[in-house]
Formats: structure tokens, sequence, C-alpha cells
């Protein structure tokens, strides 16, 4: 994502805190519960949910949503996905593509509010205050802090919103975070808006469609892969946006594959010079795109710029979005890379 360095470092702090098959993929499920319109009437209330070290309790659905950017569309594309896109009043988070058919065209038409973002992208305090949510998601708990110009959890209770942080998103670093985060954040979202058995459904076909590419590639090599945001820049080397830990590195274990660069960062991701990377075995690359228009050529131009890598040699790369971050698709995220990693085994 080409854009100047104090932007991306507010980015890459968010980014830092927080990813054909023969049968139905849980996205196909995802995306039919994007077309509904089935209003959350039926949960069971109250419904009380402890996030990052706060009871947040509901006696009703919210309908007064506010999703924060976060430099994800998690928590968006999981309210689609849950047929709740019609209670968002204000949505600030899109990639400008996914693997998911109509999901980027769905996430381009909510409404946002008429917010005018700060540096870091998203809403400063007074705009938060004036869309009067009675819900706000945060990828982060970087988004609820005072000092960086947010309305804080404390001053949204006042005034009657509830708060919610993204699974692994309280802490400094979301290098544990694995695809059963993805389903917490699935299964918590359904208990708030009464469609906690649309958010099993959901879980259980993704679960489904995750063990069967597992079980085609288990006793595979594993190939090192690169993964790597394009045209992004997070710190002060050359390479500086490559995944090195977190949920990226359990797609990759499904997929049959592993990460190339897992031993060059103990946080979730390597700052790492030219040399570093060139020295280093790439058998496959995936680049996932966010806002890029041309992430493909940004991998052509890797490969090329790196042609002793296997990877090169056998132009062997993929290009993914949405799926490998948290949210309801990364059953699709393991799918492609199983194919472009073991395509014999499908």
């Amino acid at each position: 994502m080409p854009t100047p360095r104090p932007a991306a470092v507010a980015l890459a702090a968010f980014l830092c805190l927080t990813a054909g098959c023969s049968g139905t993929t849980g996205s196909d499920v995802a995306g039919a519960a994007e077309n509904s319109t089935d209003a959350a009437s039926q949960g069971t209330y109250p419904v009380t949910l402890r996030n990052c070290g706060t009871d947040q309790s509901f006696d009703h659905a919210p309908s007064r949503v506010v999703v924060m950017n976060g430099a994800s569309v998690a928590e968006v594309s999981t309210l689609l996905a849950l047929g709740q896109g019609d209670r968002i009043v204000s949505n600030q988070q899109t990639y400008g593509m996914s693997e998911v058919p109509g999901r980027a065209r769905k996430i381009a038409d909510l409404p946002t509010g008429g917010v005018k973002p700060n540096e870091a992208f998203d809403i400063p305090r007074e705009a938060m205050i004036g869309l009067r949510p009675d819900f706000v998601l945060s990828t982060t708990s970087y988004g609820f802090d005072a000092k960086n110009g947010f309305a804080t959890r404390e001053q949204l209770k006042e005034i009657g919103a509830r708060t919610y942080v993204s699974p692994e998103g309280c802490g400094q670093d979301n290098l544990n975070m694995t695809i059963d985060d993805s389903y917490t954040l699935l299964r918590d979202m359904g208990k708030v808006f009464g469609v906690a058995e649309k958010a099993e459904k959901l879980v259980a076909t993704e679960r489904q469609n995750i063990a069967a590419v597992a079980a085609k590639v288990r006793n595979a090599k594993k190939p090192k892969v690169m993964v790597i945001f394009s045209n992004m820049t997070m710190g002060g080397n050359d390479f500086s946006s490559v995944a090195a830990h977190g949920i990226y590195n359990d797609i990759l274990a499904e997929a049959g594959g592993s990460n190339a660069f897992a031993s060059a960062s103990k946080s979730s991701f390597a700052d790492l010079s030219k040399e570093k990377v060139a020295a280093t075995d790439v058998d496959a690359l995936v680049v996932v795109s966010y806002n890029d228009p041309d992430p493909t050529a940004y991998a052509k131009k890797l490969l090329k710029e790196f042609p002793q890598w296997p990877a090169a040699k056998k132009n062997t790369f993929v290009v993914l979005s949405d799926s490998m971050y948290l949210g309801p698709s990364n059953d699709v995220a393991v799918e492609k890379i199983a194919r472009m990693l073991h395509p014999d085994a499908f």
C-alpha cells in the first residue's frame, strides 16, 4: 500500500496488534449470509462477554454499530457473514478486494457516517460520539486509546455504547493468533446479535473445509513460504512487512507449508534487509494485498528481483487479501495456498 510514512506507521501499529474446492466453502455460506436480510430477533438475552478485562452486557441486538478501521476487514466481514450489515451506521474498514465474491462491493456500499478520519485513518473522539453508537468494534485496544485521540471504552459506556476488541487485540502483538480466533470472533458476534446458530454453522463449515484440505497434504513435504504485504512499509529495512508469526503461520501449516522467515523475528512481522531475504530459500510466495491496485505486479517484480529463489524459477506465487487475516474466510486461504504448494494433491 503506497502511503506516506506516517500513515504507514499508523497502519503498521494496527497490523502488529491484530488473515476450486469440490464442496461448499465457508465463504459460500458466508456469502449467502451476506445476502440475507434476516433480523436478529430470535437471540437469547441477556448476553455478557468478557472482553479485554471488562464485561460487556447486551439485552438486545445492537442497532447502531460502528466498525473502526484498524487496517482490518475482519470485523465488518464477520458482521456481513452473519447478515448484520443493515445495523452498521459507520464502517471504516475496506481492502478494495476480497476472495469472497461480492464482499468488497458490499463493504464499499456500507455507510461511513460522513466521518473525516484522523491521521491514523480512523474515527476521532468527537466524531465517534456524534455517531451515537450503541456498539463499537475495534480490531485492537489501540482504537479506544485516549492518547491517540479516540473515544475510550469508558466514554462510550457513558453514552450507552458497548465496545468490543477482537481476539488477540488486547495485547501488544498478535503473534499467538490462530484460525481459532476467527471462530471466536464469529461466535462472539453471533451471541451479540442473536444469531449464534448461524455463527456455529459457519464455524462448522469452515472447520470441515480446512480439515479436508489438510488431510490431502498432511504427508507432503512442507515448502518454505514467504508471506509479505505488498507495497507496505512498516519498518526501517527494505523488507519490513514480512509476516513471521501469528495466524499466517497457522494457515500455512494447514495448507502444508511453513514460514521461511519464522525464525527471523520474535514478533508478528520481520523487518529484513535485502541481503537477508536474498539469502533465504523461498519455495513459494504469498502476497497479501491491502488496497494495492496491482498486487500481482508486485509479486512478479519480487520474483524477478530474487531469481535464485525456487519460487522464482517455478513462478510459484498466489495473491490473497482478506482470507489471510482474522475473519470468516480462512478456509479460502488454506485451499488456495495448498493448491499452489501441492497441486498434485487436488
